[in-house]
């Protein structure tokens, strides 16, 4: 993991409410990617084994990551501990096979420019399926609340847990997590 050097998202990530809607993380990523695209480019690096990422921006109601992915590298089948998200693909595609709990299970490829905002309850696994790098910028709120892994998407609880209580930026500055 790193920071990326990139000029202040501050502009970008005011405070709107304790919680953003997946609307609103969806609208911010996709700002992000559109008016940040070529700047996210030249950071973003591709690491193998370990996917590489880079925290862009930390506050009290939203946290906001760059994400590569080399052909093949994915992420095990995962919920975001009970926070909204959202992602927009700035390189290549991806592809997500995603579950609402009680729902089935889909799955959705996401070219370049795809933005998907989702709710609390949205479990998933993605990966790089395509030949190619992609890179991702995804965003959480509240922030930094842990992931919790699954042996497969069929193992999602019927109902998600509340979230943690609510935490200072400097305490969660102490822990950073994987997105």
């Amino acid at each position: 993991m790193s920071t990326a050097t990139l000029p202040s998202f501050d502009a970008l990530v005011q405070p709107l409410s304790p919680v953003w809607t997946p609307a609103q993380l969806r609208d911010l990523v996709s700002t992000v990617a559109a008016t940040r695209g070529t700047e996210l480019l030249e950071q973003v690096r591709f690491a193998s084994p370990q996917r590489w990422w880079a925290r862009l921006a930390l506050t009290e109601e939203v946290e906001v990551w760059l994400l590569s992915w080399l052909p093949g590298q994915h992420t095990a089948p995962h919920d975001h501990g009970g926070a909204s998200g959202a992602f927009s693909v700035v390189l290549g595609e991806m592809s997500e096979t995603y579950r609402y709990p009680e729902g089935e299970i889909r799955r959705q490829t996401h070219g370049l420019g795809a933005t998907i905002g989702f709710g609390a309850g949205h479990a998933h696994q993605m990966w790089n399926t395509s030949t190619k790098p992609a890179a991702s910028v995804h965003a959480y709120s509240p922030p930094l609340v842990p992931t919790r892994e699954y042996a497969s998407l069929l193992d999602i609880p019927a109902s998600i847990p509340p979230l943690p209580p609510r935490r200072s930026l400097e305490e969660l500055a102490k822990e950073p997590v994987e997105p």
